[in-house]
């Protein structure tokens, strides 16, 4: 090994790693950032107003601004919910991740193309960090290359072979939920149906499409994503894909790819192997239960992840690195666990989605849930409008509530 020790090596160069080297970049420390090739999560693109200008995202990142919501229940029965003075952001991630990464690049990260492999360390303590590159050798494999550091942010998503190889305690007991999209070109002015609106996200409550997540088709401009999710692997996400295209008008788009991969829906119970890992994004579980949001919590994990490492480096003290999740779950915790029980009550049956997308035609709902969305945090500032949700919340559990 001829390359220097670096301080920190950032596995993983989606929104959470390149975060992460990004900010350590910015400490002055000497971070090297480890990523596949070629690699784009699926994923339906939406970032609110508070990561735009919490990590200064250009206006020009965004393919397209979503003004309305439209939930649509196991009846079609449609509740269109709009986004005031406001709007969603959506960005495609090949263009949005790779943005990320060439910005940690600008502030001093030293990027390399390759695939993790192992974990070890030399006699004085330092960790070693093996990966595969894709140039071959004389027997045609992978050439193996490694490099030495004092510490190591797993940022390689979900089931987190850094995690593993690292000894995270717990990181084997995290639960997924398996999602699917396509890239469709969008249907050009002739094609469209009258209800088509490039400036709605659709969500499909409908169990056909998915038995205990939910469907989705999301507007990137010139491009859509249709997905869903489940965590029933006996679940075709596949046919439910064609399933929904067909019902919202688009079984004519091109296909432009496809892609899969699984989504954790519960933070892991450690991010740190007490020594010199820590987890950050999908690796640390942090994909929000039943909105299966992901993005910006995965960039906020990169950044409590890069100040967990910053003091561990500056004090020494390894217990330093239990500090991102510490500091995560004061801020979501409990924003996490209420969308976790929404998700398994409300995803539950038919008649419960049913009942869901009706509590939210109340328009206390809608903007107490948009504001806390894009702003992300608890709206505490109207107590009646609370009170008058939980009141219609427990008819609806009880079944008081007509549909």
């Amino acid at each position: 090994m001829t390359d220097p020790i670096f301080d920190v090596v950032v596995v993983g160069g989606g929104p959470a790693g390149a975060t992460a080297a990004h900010e350590l970049a910015k400490l002055g420390r000497s971070v090297l950032l480890l990523d596949r090739a070629g690699r784009i999560k699926p994923c339906g693109g939406a970032i609110p107003p508070r990561l735009i200008k919490d990590f200064d995202i250009p206006d020009s990142l965004l393919v397209a601004k979503a003004r309305c919501a439209r939930m649509i229940a196991p009846s079609n029965h449609r509740v269109d919910i709009p986004i005031d003075n406001g709007f969603v952001g959506m960005v495609t991630r090949d263009q949005f991740d790779e943005w990320l990464r060439a910005r940690a690049a600008s502030a001093g990260a030293q990027r390399r193309t390759g695939q993790f492999t192992a974990i070890d360390h030399t006699d004085d303590g330092l960790a070693v960090v093996h990966y595969r590159v894709q140039e071959r050798n004389a027997t045609g494999e992978g050439v193996l290359h490694s490099v030495r550091t004092r510490c190591i942010v797993g940022a390689d998503g979900a089931r987190s072979e850094v995690a593993r190889q690292g000894g995270v305690p717990g990181a084997e007991r995290t639960r997924y939920v398996f999602a699917y999209h396509e890239i469709l070109r969008a249907p050009s002015p002739e094609q469209r149906g009258a209800d088509y609106d490039d400036s709605r996200c659709d969500v499909y409550y409908q169990g056909r499409f998915s038995p205990d997540f939910y469907g989705w088709v999301f507007p990137h401009g010139d491009t859509l994503s249709v997905g869903t999710g489940s965590a029933d692997r006996g679940f075709s996400l596949r046919a439910s894909v064609q399933s929904m295209r067909q019902a919202a008008g688009l079984t004519d788009c091109e296909t432009l790819r496809r892609e899969g991969a699984p989504i954790p829906m519960k933070p892991l119970p450690r991010w740190d192997n007490g020594r010199d890992v820590v987890l950050a994004g999908d690796a640390a579980g942090v994909v929000a239960p039943a909105s299966g949001e992901g993005i910006y919590y995965a960039m906020l994990g990169g950044q409590l992840a890069a100040e967990a490492v910053q003091t561990m480096l500056l004090t020494g003290k390894a217990q330093s690195l239990r500090l991102a999740r510490k500091r995560f779950m004061q801020l979501h915790g409990t924003v996490f666990w209420v969308l976790g029980v929404m998700q398994w009550f409300w995803y539950g049956s038919e008649k419960r989605r049913e009942r869901f997308v009706k509590i939210c035609e109340d328009r206390d709902v809608q903007q107490l849930t948009f504001e806390s969305y894009m702003n992300k945090v608890l709206v505490r500032k109207k107590p009646m409008a609370h009170v008058r949700i939980f009141i219609k919340d427990v008819a609806h559990l009880l079944g008081l509530a007509r549909v």
